[in-house]
């Protein structure tokens, strides 16, 4: 079992950068897969970004030159460095985990919010 929690949201001019945090509760988090997610007010959850257990990463490309995630495996976390946001980067963001047997866990998401 994977237990996740993020932090690091909240309100923000547009322009304006935060930093979402991801601690994981699990006895090895070098092993995991890393990702984070979105889903707007009557959106669909979108793909933000990845990050593999290598280090290897992934992004959307509505967030790519914008948006930097990173992981600490020693601290168990997983970042996203959020710069140059918009308005149409408000959402919930939440952080998911993948094992080695492809099961997925989620946290329980933090508010971004953009203001215009």
């Amino acid at each position: 079992q994977v237990q996740l929690v993020e932090s690091g949201g909240g309100l923000v001019q547009a322009g304006g950068s935060l930093r979402l945090s991801c601690t994981a509760s699990v006895r090895v988090f070098g092993i995991l897969h890393m990702a984070w997610y979105r889903q707007a007010p009557g959106e669909q959850r979108d793909f933000v970004a990845r990050i593999t257990n290598g280090g290897r990463t992934t992004y959307a490309d509505s967030v790519r030159g914008r948006f930097t995630i990173s992981r600490d495996d020693r601290r168990k976390t997983v970042y996203l460095q959020m710069n140059s946001l918009k308005f149409e980067d408000t959402a919930v963001y939440y952080c998911r985990a993948t094992d080695r047997d492809g099961n997925n866990y989620w946290g329980q998401g933090t508010q971004v919010t953009v203001s215009s």
